[in-house]
């Protein structure tokens, strides 16, 4: 473990473990999250022999709570600027939700022009854009972001609860097997970071169109999504990336919500590796 100077001094916390030799894995966490929401695919690509990296986003984690560049062309600095340090080549890229975007864009600016990444995979990824526009008529309307904004700035602390054990993770569906200890995990994380980069990450998770970036990025892509997500529905997000993207394979879960990186880990997994090692 240890931290990156960025090109404009900002401290980022960052995960390297594995050999040095072997071939990275690196993992790219959503909003408002840490590199902890990786601990089931770290664990399991260190099993497989893989070097595995992940940092927290600027302002997230562990990594300084700067006031500016709480949008998606820092994060993708940010993270070429751990690439770099790490010298990383032939990585495999894999975020989720915001992350997702993170990578689209870190691919797309910086792996692919400096010959660094292998493939790329996006989990629930926010790309091209949630928020409604002429572009994309039938995104997400600005008032529900807007609506987020409130909710944070009026009790971050509640907030993050509601989120976690409720349309996260799917726990408000019935029958659902709730689990408290990754609901206080989820919150662990968020409350770690920063409320403006949280407020101001909204932002970029949502308003950001990426359709360049995605257009991009010529690697091998795997699209991976839930069709029960409740926070980045899936006919907006990965039906959209598969047609935009120039080399993606996609797969549908059925009944999955936004987190089955977690609750869904000893499927996603395998699916992972299977395209890691295709």
């Amino acid at each position: 473990m240890g931290y990156v100077t960025t090109k404009d001094g900002v401290e980022i916390f960052y995960k390297d473990w594995g050999p040095k030799d072997a071939q990275p894995i690196v993992f790219h966490h959503g909003w408002p999250l840490s590199s902890d929401d990786w601990d089931a695919q770290m664990l399991f690509f260190l099993s497989k022999g893989y070097r595995v990296v992940a940092h927290d986003r600027r302002g997230h984690g562990r990594s300084e709570q700067v006031s500016e560049g709480h949008d998606m062309a820092h994060y993708a600095a940010d993270a070429s600027a751990v690439a770099e340090h790490l010298d990383l080549r032939n990585a495999v890229h894999i975020g989720h939700s915001t992350g997702g975007g993170e990578v689209a864009a870190y691919v797309a600016r910086y792996g692919i022009p400096q010959g660094r990444v292998a493939k790329a995979v996006l989990v629930s990824a926010v790309p091209p854009i949630m928020i409604s526009t002429d572009r994309y008529p039938d995104g997400v309307p600005l008032e529900v972001f807007d609506g987020f904004r409130a909710t944070l700035a009026a009790n971050r602390a509640q907030f993050f609860r509601d989120v976690a054990a409720g349309p996260f993770y799917g726990f408000n569906r019935e029958g659902a097997d709730v689990s408290v200890p990754v609901i206080d995990n989820w919150w662990r994380q968020g409350m770690m970071g920063s409320a403006k980069a949280h407020y101001e990450g909204i932002k970029a998770f949502s308003e950001t169109d990426q359709t360049d970036d995605l257009k991009a990025i010529t690697v091998p892509t795997l699209v991976l999504h839930g069709d029960d997500d409740q926070v980045v529905p899936y006919k907006h997000a990965a039906l959209l990336q598969t047609e935009i993207l120039p080399n993606a394979t996609l797969k549908i879960y059925e009944g999955y919500p936004h987190g089955m990186l977690t609750t869904h880990a000893e499927v996603i997994n395998p699916d992972l590796l299977a395209f890691v090692q295709a």
